[in-house]
């Protein structure tokens, strides 16, 4: 029998949904999950906002990012998930620069320097519904005296149909934020950085929806670690799973779409089956 965790966060409850396997070789194997690229460059952006946001309005410049980014670099460059890229010279100098266009795309969507910041990095540990939740939210804002839940994103803005999972975590941090302060935030907001904002109202009605998807998601969850049982959901994301090669369905998956002439060139996973 699997142990149940003591919270859930967002990422853990969305990766069992994804695919309840992958959830078990992560949370319950602890199998490595090797930090891809794209991941690393929105860890780099997040480390650097949140440093910005930490100073004072009317420091918050694009000159206080770069120099930020320069003395923040250096420590994150030998972290060890950094280091397993080995990055050649050229893609290192296209790493930091990528990096770069996400922390400098903030200041194209909003002025940090007019943003009231009441926190960053705030982490929440509560009860929502039956389910024990935890999380970190980006950054806490107030506007006309209200909350205001943000999280940045680093990558491509997805279209209408596939931002579900990416509002049910602001959602959740809002509800987190209420049961924490008391107060409930009157919006949420999504910053891709690259692109444009997603502003979400907080309603009771969407507060209660998302604790409903994740009180039904903690009760498949609790099943699957009663039972020892973690189903596979093979699909187009087995190109991206660090762990196909020890899934035997994700494998199948691969080998089919190979075949079909279905999978991307540049999925990852390609390699087992190429």
């Amino acid at each position: 029998m699997a142990e149940l965790p003591e919270y859930l966060s967002p990422s853990s409850a969305s990766s069992f949904d994804g695919c309840p396997r992958r959830w078990k070789f992560k949370y319950v194997d602890r199998l490595a999950e090797p930090s891809g690229e794209a991941a690393l460059i929105g860890s780099f952006a997040h480390l650097v906002l949140e440093h910005l946001c930490q100073l004072q309005p009317d420091e918050r410049t694009l000159d206080a990012a770069k120099v930020l980014a320069r003395g923040l670099w250096e420590g994150f460059a030998t972290e060890d998930d950094y280091r397993s890229l080995e990055l050649a010279e050229d893609d290192a100098r296209a790493f930091r620069w990528n990096a770069w266009q996400c922390i400098a795309g903030l200041w194209t969507l909003e002025d940090p320097a007019t943003v009231e910041v009441v926190s960053t990095e705030e982490k929440v540990r509560t009860i929502l519904g039956e389910v024990p939740f935890v999380g970190i939210i980006d950054r806490v804002d107030q506007l006309n005296d209200e909350l205001v839940v943000t999280d940045y994103k680093s990558g491509t803005l997805p279209g209408i149909q596939w931002r579900d999972d990416k509002i049910q975590q602001v959602l959740l941090y809002a509800a987190a934020l209420h049961e924490e302060t008391g107060e409930m935030p009157r919006s949420a907001r999504l910053i891709y950085l690259k692109q444009s904002i997603v502003d979400i109202p907080v309603t009771q009605v969407k507060i209660d929806e998302a604790i409903l998807k994740l009180t039904d998601t903690w009760s498949q969850l609790s099943t699957a670690c009663a039972s020892d049982t973690f189903d596979a959901r093979p699909g187009v994301l087995c190109g991206w799973c660090p762990f196909a090669d020890q899934c035997p369905e994700g494998r199948a998956e691969l080998v089919r779409r190979e075949a079909a002439g279905k999978l991307p060139a540049h999925a990852p996973a390609r390699a087992l089956v190429a």
